[in-house]
């Protein structure tokens, strides 16, 4: 997992940064799949649309416009899903759902994974073999916002459950050199 690892950064709204590191051996697939978003742009003005205490922050996938009850949620599509790197559908993963690990989102389909990725906030070993895991979190730091971001009060936007009040924004991810 050492040799080919990629690392990037997650810039946010209010100035924080999320150094995160992928890790094309165990999930190629996910991994470049998530860097070729990177590089188009894709997440400039995305949000965390979703986020657990104790569980995780989820992004990637969405747009949010104005605060509080009078937010809306807009989902950013176009994307052709991808194979899911995990164990329950013929993918052997080795990356456990520990606090900082970062996996692809995706619906009941095994192979719907697209754009959104989750950042596990706490140890969810119940998600080992049923998502594609390919990265963490580089640092402390990193893990202390993505736990603050789990904390902050949410609301229900829509048919959106755990929605910040205040969007979340991230304005780009960028690959360190």
């Amino acid at each position: 997992m050492e040799d080919n690892i990629i690392k990037a950064t997650i810039s946010l709204n209010d100035g924080r940064k999320i150094r995160i590191e992928l890790y094309p051996e165990v999930a190629p697939i996910s991994v470049s799949n998530f860097v070729t978003q990177i590089e188009s742009g894709y997440y400039e003005g995305l949000c965390f649309h979703r986020v657990i205490p104790g569980f995780m922050i989820q992004g990637g996938g969405m747009t949010a416009t104005g605060s509080g009850a009078d937010m809306e949620l807009a989902e950013k599509g176009g994307l052709t899903p991808i194979k899911g790197e995990f164990d329950s559908n013929g993918v052997k993963n080795p990356l456990k759902h520990t606090a900082g690990v970062l996996s692809m989102a995706r619906t009941n389909v095994m192979n719907s994974a697209t754009s959104q990725f989750f950042l596990c906030v706490a140890a969810c070993d119940f998600l080992d073999g049923n998502y594609a895991a390919f990265g963490r979190v580089c640092d402390k730091e990193s893990l202390d916002i993505a736990i603050a971001i789990s904390n902050v009060p949410t609301t229900r936007c829509g048919y959106h459950d755990d929605v910040p009040v205040t969007p979340i924004v991230i304005t780009g991810i960028t690959l360190d050199t």
